[in-house]
């Protein structure tokens, strides 16, 4: 046998490569940028300055510090915070705090009234300085965490130059000018007088009632009115009273701030009011004992259906835009937008820019004062729940020792809270004037994780998946009063 080499006779050492290997890497479709996205920015950044938070150090910084930091108010530019009103916040802080003793419902007012200037300073979109538009708030604006949602890095610059070409010269929102067209050109001013609601067009807020309907049904409200019940020695309607051991010591505030809370019954919304208002808004009704059986004059019986179908159409364009072999059709999410802009403007009368506003007054008092010290002694909540506010954990102890349900606040809170910003960027966007789709799935890439929170909480609240056909749009309350008999079932 030859002992020729092994490598001519096995071609072992003499591999031919082939032909160059070609990688191809899919990556997903990316959209046009358009000037829309900075007033998505905005709505955020608006949500996080009236959060409870920030309600909460504002209410600490003014009523209890003798100083308080310096804040800018998103329409009248106030420095001082505390000299706003008649009279001035910090005069009456000063006066209340000078008594030789504290009685009556003189702290509460207060309270309602610094509730009130948190929302005139914090809940306007943008200010307009020198004809630019500019967020109150650079420091809840976080480059880092917009950069995913833009197609290019966002800086805090570039965001404020979009948000300037979106109002345009006559710095109003699109939307406002499209409707003005049907009006006759008038300035702002006073109510008296004929003319625009000052900072109604310039500077509205950042409020959308469906905020306070899902904290209703969270059963916010209904947890502040058995307290309040109690605090007047009226036990519950059951033969076994579980507030029976509550009992608030005169020596802390908030025993004085319940006798005003109470005493202002009056001037609060009722729970027919708010009903009436979430049917006009967007045909939705109450759930509950409490809830009055509605005649109204006029309901939006469509927006349920057409919110639930923009966001299964939503759904549907994440995973077929998370599929880099498939460009996503976003002309489907564009009707969407259009149906849903359509019927939050047929909503948007009567009573709509002050009951929203009353209504998130009321109810941010009612959180504050259920995370005080004092109520947090009776309603133990769980050590352990990673609740994101401070007052959430009471309302869920007052739900287990009244027996209503055992679905968690924190649910409807992020219902609530991405529920508001969802819909405010449909409400104010100038959707009736697009026709490109990059607008409609550059609003479904940014709102990505608010929607798929929302179809979560949903799911988590009342049993029903958003993401299937077909699409559900029955009343919550209908599945929330399944769910409450199911509950009840099991505890049999």
């Amino acid at each position: 046998m030859s002992n020729g080499n092994l490598s001519e006779t096995t071609g072992i050492g003499h591999i031919d490569p082939g032909p160059p290997v070609t990688r191809v890497t899919l990556t997903p479709s990316v959209g046009k940028e358009t000037s829309d996205q900075a007033l998505w920015v905005a709505i955020r950044n608006r949500s996080k300055s009236i959060g409870f938070k920030q309600y909460s150090n504002f209410i600490k910084a003014v009523l209890c510090d003798e100083t308080s930091p310096q804040h800018r108010g998103t329409c009248k530019g106030e420095n001082d915070e505390t000299k706003i009103g008649s009279p001035p916040l910090g005069e009456r802080r000063n006066e209340l705090a000078n008594r030789p003793s504290l009685q009556g419902v003189d702290a509460y007012q207060l309270l309602r009234l610094a509730t009130e200037v948190f929302l005139l300073l914090q809940a306007g979109i943008v200010k307009i300085e020198n004809g630019k538009a500019k967020l109150l708030d650079p420091q809840l604006v976080e480059p880092t965490e917009e950069t995913p949602r833009f197609a290019d890095p966002a800086t805090f610059s570039r965001i404020e130059t979009l948000l300037a070409s979106y109002f345009g010269g006559d710095s109003r929102l699109p939307y406002f000018s499209r409707v003005l067209e049907a009006l006759p050109e008038l300035d702002e001013g006073l109510p008296y007088c004929e003319v625009i609601l000052q900072h109604r067009l310039s500077c509205p807020s950042l409020i959308e009632l469906i905020w306070s309907y899902w904290h209703e049904e969270g059963l916010l409200v209904q947890t502040m009115n058995a307290i309040a019940l109690r605090f007047q020695n009226r036990r519950g309607p059951g033969d076994r009273d579980p507030l029976a051991h509550l009992e608030l010591d005169p020596l802390r505030p908030l025993n004085n701030l319940l006798w005003g809370f109470i005493q202002n019954e009056f001037n609060r919304l009722t729970v027919a009011r708010r009903a009436y208002e979430y049917d006009h808004h967007y045909g939705l009704s109450l759930y509950g004992k409490a809830a009055p059986r509605l005649r109204s004059a006029d309901s939006r019986s469509k927006f349920l259906e057409g919110f639930h179908n923009l966001l299964n159409l939503a759904a549907q364009f994440y995973r077929d835009d998370s599929d880099t072999t498939v460009v996503a059709n976003g002309f489907p999410l564009l009707n969407a937008l259009k149906e849903v802009h359509l019927s939050l403007a047929e909503g948007a009368h009567n009573q709509f820019g002050d009951l929203p506003w009353t209504a998130r007054v009321e109810m941010l008092i009612q959180q504050w004062l259920l995370a005080r010290p004092e109520m947090k002694e009776f309603l133990r909540g769980r050590y352990m729940v990673p609740y994101h506010e401070e007052w959430m954990g009471q309302v869920d102890a007052m739900k287990r020792l009244q027996g209503w349900s055992d679905v968690t606040i924190t649910h409807f809170n992020e219902l609530a809270v991405f529920g508001e910003q969802i819909l405010l960027s449909v409400r104010y966007g100038d959707w009736s004037n697009v026709n490109i789709e990059d607008q409609a799935k550059n609003w479904a890439r940014y709102w990505k994780p608010e929607a798929q929170s929302y179809i979560h909480s949903y799911r988590a609240a009342t049993g029903v998946d958003l993401t299937v056909q077909p699409v559900d749009h029955a009343p919550p309350w209908v599945h929330l009063k399944r769910q409450e008999q199911e509950t009840r079932k099991a505890r049999r």
